[in-house]
């Protein structure tokens, strides 16, 4: 509780961050008012069960850097499965909601554009997955591709200090960055093979179109 305070706190402490926050959930909310997305109970019980799934798999941490990100249990599956089922408009809020949960978990602000590479945005970046329906695992690469390229934007622009003498920011973000997410990207793929997937998207909401579920 006290980590959450002091986070909160900081993040109070930055009001272009915040207003930079708000922003994105305004034009997330634009996006789905524009595709005509409505909220439906089974959907809303879905988000907050595969967030609440993605919380808990991330504490399963496999290995974690001195300086931040991890190799878990493949805690982005719960994640991509409300892209693969519902399609990007919920999938980037749900990236954002989860993104908010770990920034107030574990937040390090220096910038406003740092937290939105940092934290919202790699998350809401799982979302791309959806530009290719049916391809579960072209999806999952393309997402997790588009989350190395936040992370290794941050990198490179606010934390290029961080890399040792005569070393290129360029290439300690890229080995900083896939050194978690190479792994990770792995055991997520590694879960899609092996769980079926289709069916348990169609399992989880009997009432909405299916989005994205077709046979591999």
């Amino acid at each position: 509780m006290d980590t959450l305070i002091k986070n909160a706190a900081e993040l109070l402490a930055q009001p272009t961050s915040l207003f930079t926050l708000l922003a994105v959930l305004v034009f997330i909310f634009g996006y789905l008012q524009m595709r005509r997305i409505r909220f439906t109970t089974s959907m809303l019980i879905n988000v907050a069960l595969m967030l609440a799934l993605t919380i808990v798999l991330h504490q399963l941490r496999i290995f974690h850097m001195p300086q931040g990100g991890s190799v878990t249990l493949g805690a982005m599956v719960p994640l991509l499965f409300l892209t693969y089922r519902y399609g990007a408009g919920i999938g980037c809020l749900a990236g954002f909601v989860y993104g908010m949960i770990n920034l107030m978990q574990d937040a390090f602000i220096v910038h406003p554009l740092q937290v939105l590479f940092d934290y919202p945005l790699p998350y809401m970046a799982l979302a791309i997955a959806a530009a290719v329906p049916g391809r579960i695992y072209l999806g999952a690469a393309l997402a997790f591709t588009a989350r190395f390229l936040c992370h290794y934007i941050s990198g490179v622009v606010f934390f290029g200090s961080y890399a040792p003498p005569d070393t290129s920011p360029y290439l300690y973000s890229l080995v900083f960055n896939a050194t978690y997410l190479v792994p990770e990207a792995v055991i997520c793929l590694l879960l899609l093979r092996i769980l079926p997937v289709p069916r348990l998207l169609a399992a989880m909401d009997q009432r909405t179109p299916l989005y994205g579920a077709k046979p591999l």
